[in-house]
């Protein structure tokens, strides 16, 4: 198999935002970033649901091409998630969890699942992601993300698990909180140190840097009037810059990093624009282009001309 091995959460979230409601509708880390994803390359997602997992959610996956042998059902109620924001849509307050059998979630890949090239570990328990990428063989590269429960609980197995892994994604709270830094870009540099050759850090409406060996690349959020629901993001992004580096096949030049940053922002900013999954579920792939051209244009900066051309002699 080639494309992507994603491994995470699919669930059924109800969220409320300044701009309405959505109950029970198609959420969880592996779909969001499968979704994303798969508008660049093949995706193969392991999770589990349980057997109250509508199957027009399954349909959705499916329609994007995205291979679900790896997505088990069994007895028992699917994960949930439910919670609100506010007018600060960077932050979501949890009003309830229920794991369900997402808590007895032990996945076990079969042979052409270990060879797939690329995998993204998703926000699940740390030990339990470092247990899937001990049964890959010889992945190109790996990625991962968590979140802020983990960091909290089980940050040794977190610093463990960097050490293993090419980038690594993170909000500026959650990064901060991981390193015990003072802001986004020392987190980065701590991060760094502990392994990954990539690390990214989310900023939600402010945008996304990345540092890349010694340096940093900071790229602002597409620009959009409004938001309607904010979930899954961070995952959306992830997605976008995973699936447009598995499509070339090149992992480590800076060029197609900073395109990966731009398509996981375009990415991300359809996301926002609509409750749960719908605003992803059908895209067109030009339409997409469209817009991260569009981005990218809005980021070139003309140099200036040095000082020393530009201004005039001076009299004597």
């Amino acid at each position: 198999m080639s494309g992507i091995l994603v491994v995470g959460s699919v669930a059924l979230d109800s969220v409320k935002t300044t701009a309405g409601k959505s109950v029970e509708a198609l959420g969880g880390s592996a779909t969001y970033f499968s979704l994303s994803a798969s508008y660049f390359a093949d995706v193969a997602l392991v999770g589990v649901v349980g057997e109250d997992f509508p199957r027009e959610h399954k349909r959705a996956l499916e329609r994007r091409g995205v291979d679900l042998d790896g997505l088990k059902t069994v007895k028992g109620k699917t994960f949930r998630w439910s919670g609100k924001y506010g007018k600060d849509a960077s932050n979501a307050e949890t009003l309830a969890t229920h794991l369900n059998v997402f808590k007895e979630f032990k996945p076990v890949l079969s042979d052409a699942q270990r060879r797939i090239p690329v995998v993204f570990l998703a926000n699940i328990d740390p030990e339990l992601q470092s247990e899937v990428l001990a049964q890959m063989k010889g992945p190109k590269l790996v990625a991962c993300d968590t979140m802020n429960y983990w960091i909290e609980s089980k940050p040794a197995a977190i610093k463990k698990l960097l050490s293993k892994v090419d980038i690594f994604f993170s909000n500026d709270q959650e990064a901060m909180r991981l390193t015990g830094a003072p802001n986004g870009l020392q987190a980065a540099e701590v991060l760094a140190d502990w392994g990954p050759s990539v690390v990214v850090i989310k900023k939600g409406e402010h945008g996304a840097l990345m540092k890349v060996g010694s340096k940093f690349y900071v790229y602002p959020a597409y620009p959009l009037a409004r938001i309607k629901d904010p979930t899954g993001a961070g995952d959306t992004f992830a997605g976008g810059f995973l699936g447009y580096l598995a499509s070339t096949g090149v992992h480590d030049d800076v060029a197609h990093l900073k395109r990966a940053m731009a398509y996981g922002t375009t990415m991300a900013s359809f996301n926002v624009q609509d409750f749960s999954t719908k605003n992803i579920e059908a895209l067109e792939r030009d339409l997409i282009d469209e817009r991260f051209h569009e981005f990218a244009d809005g980021l070139q900066i003309p140099r200036a001309e040095s000082l020393a051309k530009s201004r005039r002699a001076v009299p004597a």
